[in-house]
Formats: structure tokens, sequence, C-alpha cells
């Protein structure tokens, strides 16, 4: 809950860091706020880890992806078309 920024990515980074090796599940869902700079303190040493991310807006899944961490939610394939069949 609340606004996700530097510090406190920086707190919850720390306290997945003490959980060692088990599996986590980080739920956004109730985030007023989530700031672009979070995704990079998150990602430092996440890689290797077996985390999941729930609630995240497609902005944030990207942003992880960028940093080289799938989170794990697949969004559908976007339509693309040509402007042919679009004047069809």
């Amino acid at each position: 809950m609340g606004t996700l920024d530097g510090r406190t990515a920086m707190q919850l980074r720390s306290s997945l860091e003490e959980l060692g090796t088990r599996e986590v599940v980080v739920d956004f869902t109730h985030l007023r706020e989530f700031r672009d700079s979070a995704v990079g303190v998150l990602t430092h040493g996440l890689s290797e880890r077996k985390v999941q991310f729930r609630g995240l807006a497609g902005h944030h899944e990207r942003m992880f992806r960028y940093f080289g961490l799938t989170t794990g939610n697949v969004a559908p394939p976007r339509a693309y078309y040509t402007p042919e069949e679009v004047l069809a």
C-alpha cells in the first residue's frame, strides 16, 4: 500500500534478501504510486531468485523486462493490421 519509490524499494529488496532462496510472491495491487526508479532497485539481484509479481500495470511489466526480469505475466498478442486490411 502507498508509494513504492527508491527508498521503499530498498526496504522491500532487503526483506526479500532476508528470505533467502524461498519462493516469494510480491503483490503490487494496492499501490497508490509506483515510481519507475523502484524497478531498478528491485531488479538488482532478483534475476536468480524465484519471485513472482502480481498487480503490475503494463508499463511496469515492461520496465521489469527492460531490466532483464520476467514478471511471469504474458500480455495478449496485439493485433497489427496493414493499411489495406483496415481499408477493406
